[in-house]
């Protein structure tokens, strides 16, 4: 698949640089398979759409990730904790940085390529809210860059389609949890001219052998995100309990456990978009995101999200 057949237009202004005033007031794109309708609808509406899925969370929490350093003026952005006091991230400017120096709390060990290092840190991360670079307004409140179900913490980004959910919506529907430690590969963008030759890292993930048993039990499995897919496709097809996956869905890719997706909308070039692709259509999706952009639709992290039956 040609990498430009991720690409579509988004006016600059739809790309929302807060969230919601309130998680569930965001909108809500309704899109059945079966018959191609599309309806708009409140996030506060879910359960009204929904036909006794169990709905499965991604329960990582964000770290203060995003360190950031004097000389050379930068940053560095923690991917993964490898072993204690150890790290993996990415560190800019590269070119200027060193093996062996230490900036700030951060001491580099390895350069591993393509901007990222081996790191030491020093005491647990206590740098800022990694948001994204198309947000360019601060946030005042670093806890909506969290989901309410946020447990374990590991992650680089938000597991972002949890965040229009509140405690009180939750209460009424039937939920479990897995955890994916959000890292490199879900917001790399794709650098390559074909799909194909995209390369995964991996990312981290644990579910408990109970939750597992649920789920694979459910008569439909509503997923949470494109990293709660990852997951539950990857114990689907043999993964064990708790480990790394390297699972990369593109069109064509066959679901085995997941039944519905509520997603929110992504970057062109994206792996995530590619998922949204396999599980809905290619063609399908394009016509979905032109709906959304004709609609005013706010995008990525802090805008609405979609719901594919």
């Amino acid at each position: 698949m040609d990498v430009a057949e991720l690409d579509y237009e988004l006016p600059p202004e739809l790309i929302a640089q807060q969230p919601a005033a309130q998680r569930d007031a965001s909108r809500l794109l309704v899109y059945e398979r079966a018959s191609a309708a599309v309806s708009h609808r409140r996030f506060a509406e879910l359960e009204q759409e929904l036909r006794g899925e169990l709905v499965v969370v991604n329960d990582t929490k964000v770290v203060p990730a995003r360190i950031p350093i004097e000389a050379p003026k930068g940053e560095v952005l923690l991917l993964e904790r490898v072993e204690d006091g150890i790290w993996e991230g990415l560190a800019r400017p590269t070119r200027r940085l060193r093996p062996g120096r230490r900036y700030g709390p951060v001491e580099l060990i390895d350069h591993l390529g393509e901007g990222r290092w081996r790191l030491r840190l020093e005491g647990e991360p206590a740098g800022e809210t990694p948001l994204p670079p198309y947000i360019t307004e601060p946030l005042a409140d670093a806890s909506r860059y969290q989901t309410v179900y946020a447990r374990v913490p590991g992650s680089a980004a938000a597991p972002t389609a949890g965040l229009h959910f509140t405690p009180e919506l939750l209460t009424r529907l039937a939920v479990e949890r897995v955890t994916l430690h959000v890292g490199l590969d879900t917001f790399r963008p794709v650098g390559e001219a074909r799909l194909e030759e995209h390369r995964i890292h991996g990312e981290r993930y644990a579910v408990e052998p109970s939750a597992w048993e649920r789920i694979r039990a459910a008569d439909r499995v509503l997923a949470v995100g494109t990293t709660t897919v990852r997951v539950l496709e990857t114990l689907a097809r043999g993964g064990p309990p708790a480990g790394r996956t390297e699972l990369y869905i593109t069109p064509g890719f066959e679901f085995r456990r997941v039944d519905a997706l509520l997603t929110n909308f992504h970057l062109p070039r994206s792996t995530l978009l590619a998922l949204v692709m396999a599980f809905a259509g290619v063609e399908e999706t394009r016509r979905l995101y032109a709906a959304a952009v004709a609609e005013r639709y706010r995008f990525y992290s802090f805008g609405d999200a979609m719901l594919i039956l």
